[in-house]
């Protein structure tokens, strides 16, 4: 017989906090009950979740790794519990994967395109910089580089990630005639992409692994424009920049980058709102590079 809903919520209050007595009082029941459905959990399961040591409590081996499943399986309920209430009657939701800077300076801002065509599909955003397990996870679309983690998945591309050198108008005169230092700016999981770019198009930088690190491109953007120093960047991302003056782009481009992709899962039944939204996304890719390459 499976344990009760109220009894897995109790163990998962009492791992989280190391005690019945803060795991009652968050519950808003007594400690007694807390103890009961503990003992009654454990009796059930014919082990021993937690080690009693006075008034303190512990999670024992077996109840630590029951903890790490039993949090997890509550956090889904949770979250499609949640997606079930907010579901529109004739339409649904979607939870999509995305690298950071994709998302804030391309995706977001061509959804309403996407919501005025679709107005019943809700979009659910979440942050994800490395690959990850898709299955299992609660994504429906992941949009990230092309990687080994998504063999197996159904995959489109969208764009290669083609970097351009870019800086604050003016910084190379400025380096040149000596009035401040050539900063390289860097982001911190491709060490040695200056040093490729400096072979690539024989530019003379004695250094190339010197300078500041930054997580995401949006930070080396950011920084590159307050004058930071010069940064390598994905064109796709620097457009209203560079059309604005605030950078300038002082080499050559680097034809060499990550390429962009879409990622399903390979399921029996195609979900219609996923199917949507993969197709508009990819119109989207290929409506932009085809005005990209017309500049």
């Amino acid at each position: 017989m499976l344990p009760g809903i109220s009894a897995l919520i109790a163990f998962e209050a009492s791992a989280r906090h190391g005690s019945f007595s803060r795991a009652a009082l968050e519950l808003s029941i007594s400690e007694g009950a807390i103890s009961r459905q503990i003992s009654r959990l454990e009796a059930q399961l014919g082990t021993t979740l937690f080690l009693r040591r006075g008034n303190r409590v512990e999670l024992s081996r077996q109840g630590l790794s029951y903890a790490t499943q039993v949090r997890e399986i509550l956090g889904r309920l949770e979250q499609e519990s949640l997606r079930l209430v907010a579901q529109p009657d004739d339409g649904g939701i979607l939870e999509l994967a995305v690298i950071p800077t994709f998302a804030c300076r391309w995706l977001i801002p061509r959804l309403p395109r996407f919501q005025k065509r679709h107005p019943n599909i809700i979009l659910n955003l979440s942050e994800r910089t490395k690959p990850f397990p898709m299955s299992g996870s609660g994504f429906d679309v992941v949009v990230h580089f092309n990687h080994p983690a998504w063999v197996g998945h159904q995959v489109q591309p969208l764009f290669a990630e083609n970097l351009i050198p870019v800086c604050r108008p003016g910084l190379i005169e400025e380096h040149a005639s000596g009035v401040s230092p050539l900063v390289l700016l860097h982001k911190r999981n491709t060490p040695n992409v200056w040093r490729d770019y400096a072979n690539f198009n024989e530019l003379p930088i004695l250094n190339t692994i010197a300078g500041p690190r930054f997580d995401l491109f949006s930070m080396l953007i950011d920084a590159a424009a307050a004058g930071l120093g010069v940064a390598l960047v994905p064109r796709v991302y620097v457009d209203a920049e560079l059309k604005a003056g605030s950078l300038h782009i002082p080499w050559a481009p680097y034809e060499i980058g990550n390429t962009v992709i879409v990622v399903t899962l390979n399921e029996a039944s195609a979900d219609p709102n996923r199917e949507a939204f993969v197709q508009w996304l990819v119109a989207e890719a290929h409506l932009f590079g085809a005005s990209d390459a017309s500049h």
